[in-house]
């Protein structure tokens, strides 16, 4: 049984990789068991980047595996903003509401009512032994002005994934079928289950 550190402390990304890797022979452990940890120094200026520079600083301070996720939202009107900035759009400790108010503030300021988006990811995983593995998945929708549902996270209750249901409506296994973490999780599971076949 491979244990892999999972570098997040947000509770609704731990769930949905818990749940893409079940069928795995792996342990999933949260940062939060190995104590009161320096946060890794996200300096990259994509997501790919990002995300290696996690799961490698997280694999150096734990000792054990590590997969790490960089993710945001990237909004056509904005030219691509907010990016890699999504999670501190507002500000360095910007809450949800906080960088939701500033998105809507930005596309509105811009004469528009709505924008074409798409929610990005990308996962590394990197292993003691120097092993870097990644995926990507991402989800086209729009941005309006008008939040609706209460599930989800970050800006899920802005992002429309048709005419009239935005992301924070869907339940768990819909949000998961659709979206670009889910699919990032999907691709990233075959390659794990590869890579540990291997390794055994």
């Amino acid at each position: 049984m491979k244990t892999i550190v999972i570098a997040t402390k947000n509770k609704g990304k731990i769930r949905e990789m818990e749940q893409a890797f079940h069928d795995l022979p792996v342990q999933l452990r949260p940062l939060s068991d190995y104590g009161d940890l320096p946060e890794a120094v996200e300096d990259g200026t994509t997501f790919a980047a990002n995300a290696k520079i996690k799961a490698k600083f997280y694999m150096e301070k734990t000792g054990a595996a590590c997969l790490a996720d960089d993710s945001g939202l990237e909004v056509e009107i904005l030219d691509g903003a907010p990016g890699v900035y999504s999670a501190r759009f507002a500000g360095e400790h910007a809450s949800d509401e906080d960088n939701n108010e500033k998105l809507i503030a930005e596309i509105t300021g811009r004469g528009a009512s709505s924008s074409p988006a798409a929610y990005r990811c990308v996962l590394a995983f990197a292993d003691t032994d120097g092993t870097i593995l990644t995926s990507e998945g991402s989800c086209s929708g729009v941005i309006r002005p008008q939040a609706k549902g209460s599930g989800g996270f970050g800006y899920d209750p802005y992002f429309y994934i048709g005419e009239d249901k935005t992301m924070a409506e869907l339940t768990l296994t819909e949000k998961d079928a659709i979206s670009h973490r889910g699919i990032a999780l999907r691709q990233m599971a075959r390659h794990l289950s590869k890579y540990l076949a291997v390794k055994k």
